[in-house]
């Protein structure tokens, strides 16, 4: 098991911030006590209990999927962590957006697969150095369970040609893979465990294999950027003040969910559910819905 990096009062060294720009990821990084940890997975797996077969527009794994933010306190909570923030901005410095919030969670002993390719690729955002993946394990993400494996430098790259498999094991919105050979010898596998983080860039190439375990591996995954990158493919595009100030207002921003799946929060969801759909989904070589 990797070593978690020592922090100097919960923040990046010049070293550590550094090592991220040359290597494009930066693990492992401990930012809350593993009880912590474990504490939003009860709570996250309370919510899947209650909510799992209640009449919401949508599934409860698509709310989970993406933008949880938007109508689930827990998610909204995560990614507004200070201690999650205090090391992101080591990063993207001290103006900091939540861009989305997710749960990415592998059933155990399941094929499910993420394939790889990079982030920005359909993000309509371009290329850029002014957003960061924190993957937070709630549990154990290991090479038997699963975890991302990085190609160092990778992030040097442009965004390079990907093709839309839409394989039923593949956990991405279309299936995309990056049309590049990648040599199981380039792979770092991203060992990370409860309550530590790992941190990634946009232009990553990066996936992860099946969980061959008897857990779930489950993940908070919140991409944060800066205030002074923009949408160029979209119309419009949402994401929330965490910390500093926003001095460009490229985007448009909400409220945090007083409740789990209120209709205030269902109707925000929503919109910003077509509004992104439309940029991710451009080009597609089938039609389908966001992570339908």
């Amino acid at each position: 098991m990797p070593q978690p990096l020592p922090l100097e009062n919960g923040r990046l060294s010049a070293a550590q911030s550094e090592q991220y720009r040359a290597d494009g990821f930066l693990f492992p990084l401990p930012v809350m006590p593993a009880g912590d940890a474990q504490a939003l997975r009860t709570e996250l797996e309370a919510l899947e209990a209650e909510w799992l077969d209640s009449d919401l527009p949508l599934p409860f794994g698509t709310y989970k999927r993406v933008n949880a933010h938007c109508v689930m306190p827990l998610a909204w909570r995560i990614g507004h962590d200070p201690r999650i923030l205090n090391v992101v901005e080591g990063v993207l410095g001290p103006d900091i957006m939540v861009y989305s919030v997710e749960f990415f969670i592998k059933e155990p002993n399941t094929r499910h697969i993420v394939s790889m390719h990079q982030d920005l690729t359909y993000w309509g955002l371009g290329e850029i150095d002014g957003l960061v993946t924190a993957w937070l394990a709630l549990s154990p993400a290991t090479p038997a369970s699963g975890c991302m494996d990085f190609v160092r430098g990778s992030h040097k790259n442009p965004i390079l040609p990907h093709h839309d498999t839409f394989s039923e094991n593949n956990l991405l919105s279309r299936g995309q893979e990056v049309r590049v050979d990648v040599a199981e010898a380039d792979r770092v596998p991203i060992e990370i465990h409860p309550g530590q983080i790992s941190l990634h860039h946009g232009l990553m190439i990066h996936g992860s294999g099946p969980n061959t375990t008897d857990d779930r591996r489950i993940a908070a995954v919140v991409r944060y950027c800066t205030p002074a990158i923009k949408q160029q493919v979209g119309a419009r595009d949402y994401a929330v003040l965490a910390r500093g100030q926003d001095r460009f207002g490229h985007f448009e921003g909400f409220e945090a969910p007083q409740a789990p799946f209120t209709p205030a929060a269902l109707a925000t969801y929503d919109e910003i559910r077509r509004a992104q759909a439309a940029t991710m989904m451009k080009g597609a070589e089938k039609e389908g819905g966001l992570y339908a």
